[in-house]
């Protein structure tokens, strides 16, 4: 039977969309914003929406920054979900430059610096996915399916966690994943049977 699901709260993002998502799916997920819940649990979405610099001041603040971090090098699953994904990166130049949490390595950097002047930011829609290293949530028949967006800065990913790009004008990173860390760029639970698939596949985990 697959662990459930806990999402970390620390003030930022949709806890009820990913609460149902996982409830469609036959799993289990819960909220919390104890530091020794999320150092402890199996399995952890680190959801976000929003600046990255508030999202990182207050992970650091609750004490639940170090406890993600911890979780993570023990080996928990670990997903994060839009700004969740960001917050794993090393930094990001998003209003200044802010330390992220260094699970997953590069730089968040505005999309603006990548695609043409034309393109509107943020950007917002459906956008197909390629799939440059399958993992556990992203296989390569997900290749050429659209998933929803919404983001203005996007991971320059430093090392081979790369999986997943789309292309807005230039390839921008879609989702990154090393070990039992994940990150998605995209909102999977609002990616409608695309994103139901890659939230089952979490779930099974």
């Amino acid at each position: 039977m697959s662990a459930a699901v806990t999402i970390v709260d620390y003030g930022v993002g949709n806890m009820f969309s990913l609460i149902s998502s996982f409830d469609a799916v036959g799993g289990s997920a819960s909220v919390s914003r104890d530091p020794d819940v999320i150092a402890n649990a199996d399995k952890l979405i680190l959801p976000g929406v929003g600046a990255f610099g508030d999202a990182a001041d207050k992970l650091r603040a609750t004490g639940l920054g170090d406890a993600v971090k911890y979780a993570a090098k023990r080996g928990a699953y670990l997903l994060g979900i839009c700004l969740g994904m960001q917050l794993l990166f090393d930094r990001s130049f998003e209003f200044g430059e802010h330390a992220g949490l260094g699970i997953l390595h590069g730089d968040v950097i505005p999309i603006a610096d990548e695609i043409p002047a034309s393109y509107k930011i943020p950007h917002i829609g459906w956008n197909a996915l390629s799939v440059i290293r399958p993992n556990a949530l992203l296989g390569e028949s997900l290749s050429g399916q659209y998933v929803y967006f919404v983001h203005s800065y996007h991971a320059r990913v430093a090392d081979d966690s790369l999986s997943a790009t789309t292309e807005y004008g230039a390839p921008l990173t879609a989702a990154a994943s090393c070990g039992s860390v994940y990150g998605c760029q995209f909102h999977p639970e609002k990616s409608g049977r695309v994103g139901m698939s890659i939230i089952d596949a979490y779930n099974r985990l």
